[in-house]
């Protein structure tokens, strides 16, 4: 139902960290998810703690979402001498392959105290249904979990 992308992207958010290189659009940070299916819907949760809604993209593109965010510097007044500074900044962003199951027409996006949650719900195409049998002994029709 749902893949991550590139399986040495959490090798590279850790080098990141540890050495504090800020992600940049053409190299990104990856940024923390958290994804499950809780009845008809995937849920997926992002950690942007920081991050202005405004700083957040987000697209479908053949089942496949790509949510980028950027956390700017704040506007601070040039007489400001910085002491400590470990929050990072720069670019963040995450793809997941979705899988033909999901409904990539109806996704909700929330963000609240820092964490987008997206809503994907399951297409009516793979939610189970009954199916209706007839048979020419028996006119009559008999019903079928499928």
């Amino acid at each position: 139902m749902l893949m991550r992308t590139d399986p040495f992207r959490e090798l590279d958010r850790l080098a990141q960290h540890a050495f504090g290189a800020p992600g940049t659009w053409s190299r990104p940070t990856a940024m923390p998810m958290d994804a499950y299916r809780r009845g008809e819907e995937f849920v997926v949760e992002f950690d942007l703690p920081g991050v202005d809604p405004g700083a957040i993209e987000l697209s479908v593109e053949r089942n496949v979402l790509t949510v980028k965010a950027e956390r700017r510097p704040p506007l601070r007044d040039e007489n400001v001498e910085m002491q400590v500074s470990e929050r990072s900044l720069g670019v963040y962003s995450r793809q997941l392959f979705l899988g033909e199951t999901l409904d990539t027409e109806h996704i909700h996006a929330d963000y609240n105290a820092g964490v987008l949650t997206l809503r994907i719900p399951v297409a009516e195409r793979a939610k189970p249904r009954t199916i209706s049998i007839s048979s020419a002994e028996d006119p009559g029709r008999q019903e079928v979990n499928a």
